[in-house]
């Protein structure tokens, strides 16, 4: 391609062109770049509408006016005509207002479904993609047989404006009135998959509505991960698209299909349990391997203390080996204290042996009571610790005993008032007002 035609077609100099046409031939128009661009293609890209007219004008007047049908038809190395490129590059102007109705009027519908090398999408893909609604339409009108083609990943047109959903509802309606129009999909799936998945229940309802047969043939499909639209629906909990329209109007429309999704619920509801009763199993098992490593901290804490008493053994011959603190009832809490520590902390270590991971219900009570088990322990060895040091501090510091007593005594309030802050927050928020008992829950 002459250089100052391919400056020309970048800045859209239309009169620069028609000097060199002028200057050499109509024939000049015909050159291609190493890519095999002509200057219709350069042109698109930079979306130059006046120029690309003047062009095929320049043409038309020539002595061979077939040259416009070579020019408009001609692909690049990556399989593009003018019409793609411009469609690629969001060209809609150039697109809606001159190429598409050049490629029309010359007949060039071979040309119109060309698709490029890349991908393998041909411009009603793209219209659809770049979000080009009124393009997507006039495609249409002018070659329904775009509907039909299916770009390397398998997808439709159909799939795709499904994807977008409302936004695009003329552009569906109008495919679901063409007979041939496909609903291909990427990964085995199809349009309806795309709906339920994206929760466009417009196309859903216009596609049972339109093509109930199709409808009842998409909603059994398997994709590549075995899933039906059907098993999307409850996947993703659309409970809009279940209950309002699809499930009835396929029913409706075939008695058949009763049958099918009563078993396709129990299918799905069955696969719910299960997986939530795994889940739960591998929370517990995590649990249960935490809970017991603190039980038994807890346990050795406490059985330890019990043979390092406060005040130490008395050494006298009348009461040798006896607490000297026996007496006071400081230290009789300590050990009341340190026995219930020691023992709840050590129900938690063996209830965490006999868990039974089979049963499911042992494991919701399992992890209720070890949890009211464990706060227990912690307690009872926070006021253990506390009698303890009061135990050995009182006769002389008996401040410093005091507030550590006071101190361990309010810990596990503290704790208690971090953790349930949020729900604590709300009612103080909320007191003596209208109180929606759900966000509790919620938080």
């Amino acid at each position: 391609m002459d250089v100052r035609l391919v400056k020309a077609a970048t800045n859209g100099d239309a009169e620069e062109m028609e000097r060199l046409v002028n200057d050499e031939t109509e024939a000049v128009l015909l050159g291609e770049t190493e890519r095999r661009s002509n200057c219709l293609h350069i042109a698109s890209i930079y979306g130059h509408t006046d120029f690309c007219a003047r062009v095929l004008q320049q043409l038309i007047s020539s002595p061979d006016p077939s040259s416009v049908s070579s020019l408009l038809s001609a692909t690049n190395s990556y399989g593009e005509t003018p019409l793609l490129t411009a469609v690629k590059n969001g060209r809609e102007s150039l697109a809606c207002q001159l190429l598409l109705r050049e490629y029309v009027r010359h007949g060039l519908h071979d040309a119109i479904q060309s698709r490029d090398d890349g991908h393998g999408s041909n411009v009603l893909h793209y219209a659809i993609r770049n979000g080009n609604e009124e393009l997507a339409l006039e495609l249409i009108q002018a070659e329904p047989a775009l509907s039909g083609n299916t770009n390397n990943n398998n997808e439709s047109p159909m799939f795709v404006a499904a994807l977008r959903g409302g936004g695009f509802k003329r552009v569906y309606t109008r495919l679901l009135d063409i007979e041939g129009s496909a609903y291909n999909g990427t990964n085995a799936s199809n349009a309806l998959h795309a709906a339920v998945k994206y929760n466009h229940e417009d196309f859903a309802t216009q596609l049972v509505q339109t093509r109930a047969d199709v409808a009842r043939q998409l909603s059994r499909q398997q994709d590549g991960k075995g899933d039906t639209p059907m098993h999307l629906i409850a996947h993703f909990n659309r409970v809009n698209i279940l209950e309002n329209k699809i499930f009835w109007l396929i029913l409706d429309k075939d008695s058949r299909a009763e049958t099918d999704i009563y078993n396709l619920h129990e299918e799905i509801k069955n696969k719910v349990i299960a997986a939530s009763r795994e889940a739960v199993k591998s929370l517990t098992e995590t649990y249960t391997g935490n809970t017991s490593l603190v039980a038994i901290l807890i346990a050795t804490i406490t059985f330890a203390a019990a043979f390092t008493l406060p005040g130490g053994y008395s050494s006298s011959a009348e009461s040798e080996g006896l607490p000297i603190m026996a007496k006071k009832v400081a230290f009789q809490a300590f050990l009341i204290f340190d026995t219930l520590g020691m023992c709840s902390s050590l129900a938690v270590a063996f209830i965490c042996v006999i868990a039974r991971w089979m049963d499911f219900e042992f494991l919701l009570h399992y992890r209720s009571l070890t949890k009211k088990l464990m706060w227990f322990a912690y307690m009872t060895t926070t006021l253990e610790f506390a009698t303890g040091l009061y135990t050995v501090l009182s006769p002389r510091v008996h401040w410093l005993a005091v507030a550590i007593c006071v101190l361990s005594v309010s810990l596990p309030i503290l704790i208690t008032l971090i953790s349930e802050w949020p729900i604590l927050f709300l009612r103080f928020r909320y007191c003596g007002k209208p109180f929606n008992a759900n966000f509790i829950e919620m938080v």
